[in-house]
């Protein structure tokens, strides 16, 4: 896509008066007076300090009660959360070494940060689109000083493995001595695939992180759960890392609001997203994967990516709707794919009608 184009395509997204992924888009004003109206219903009275007391410790106590945990800490992003995580695993263990997917997080998209701060040798637990089992982990050389796998594997199309391999890999980590943390930024979508209790899901793990920006449509933030020793040591690398900011409030009210209105309607995202791959198929596009494991996962089309975007951006000029993020080029040759993520304003839309208008967007 060239500087036009994509000049275009964003005056185009701006010019739509409705979207279908994703949150619905909101300035800043409505987004803080909401806030307020947040923090006044959930009678929010005190200001955290540095992390500690008000909100900030409302949502600690409530995500350990959620997962099952003895202890959670709040942390300002999920970067510095999992690092701290496995800065604690490691320390304790004596190893640099973790095993990793190779599409994580960490290794895409954090400028090798873990790396040159906190001295990690990460090696690939599993590879593209495969969830990791107990037989990756017992296939890497002992001394290992964490594994990390990613609940679900977001660039996979937000894969989660089969319950009965999940706990394999759990009971191999405990053979094997090795602390098992999950990536659970999506963990809350991923509750309905399993359709189990988020506690009986996060017990496969030593320690796990969740966020409160995506599913929950926090402002930012994210908490580490797990046992209490290890959260305590987690705090102290927060404080290191820059972590402790005067005043966390505004963020742990989001996350307090998204805990109360957005996860109990997981279930009707995933449902949506089922739906919607349904129809998506039955029109010659290809959902992956299929059925979707979360309320987010990735439709593949035929088509040359400039020729897609073009007619994307003439169906926002001309329908003033944004009918899906952008197309790029698939592994396949000849092939786009695209992510769709179900929240509140793809429950607005019928999912024939957007399967049709997605059509319309690659085919023409």
């Amino acid at each position: 896509m060239d500087d036009e184009q994509m000049e275009r395509l964003r005056a185009a997204v701006k010019g739509c008066e409705t979207s279908v992924f994703w949150h619905p888009s909101r300035t800043p004003v409505e987004v803080l007076r909401r806030l307020a109206d947040d923090a006044e219903a959930l009678d929010v009275q005190q200001w955290d300090v540095y992390a500690e007391r008000g909100p900030v410790a409302q949502v600690e106590t409530q995500v350990a009660e959620l997962l099952g945990k003895p202890a959670a800490a709040f942390f300002p992003s999920g970067i510095m959360a999992q690092q701290a995580a496995l800065r604690v695993w490691c320390d304790r263990s004596g190893s640099r070494r973790v095993a990793i997917p190779d599409t994580s997080h960490l290794l895409e998209h954090e400028d090798d940060g873990p790396r040159r701060l906190h001295g990690f040798e990460f090696e690939h637990l599993t590879r593209g689109r495969t969830t990791a089992t107990a037989d990756h982990l017992r296939g890497l050389s002992p001394g290992l000083g964490a594994a990390l796998v990613e609940m679900p594997l977001r660039d996979a199309g937000c894969m989660l493995p089969p319950w009965d391999d999940l706990t394999a890999l759990s009971a191999a980590a405990r053979e094997l001595g090795v602390p098992l943390h999950a990536d659970g930024a999506r963990i809350w979508e991923s509750q309905p695939y399993y359709d189990r209790p988020l506690a009986e899901i996060a017990a496969q793990f030593d320690s796990i992180y969740v966020s409160f920006y995506k599913g929950l449509e926090g402002l930012a933030g994210a908490a580490l759960a797990g046992p209490e020793d290890v959260v305590d040591e987690a705090r102290r690398w927060r404080k290191r890392m820059g972590g402790t900011l005067f005043h966390l409030t505004p963020f742990a009210v989001s996350a307090l609001a998204g805990l109360r209105d957005r996860l109990p309607r997981m279930g009707e995202y995933a449902a949506w997203a089922r739906a919607l791959a349904t129809e998506a198929s039955a029109v010659g596009l290809r959902p992956w994967p299929e059925p979707p494991h979360t309320n987010t996962f990735l439709i593949h089309a035929e088509g040359e990516e400039d020729a897609v975007t073009e007619r994307l951006i003439s169906f926002m000029e001309r329908e003033r709707i944004q009918p899906c993020g952008g197309w790029w080029a698939a592994d396949v040759p000849g092939f786009v794919v695209t992510e769709v993520a179900v929240h509140d304003a793809a429950l607005e839309h019928d999912p024939a009608q957007v399967a049709a208008w997605l059509l319309d967007v690659t085919r023409g």
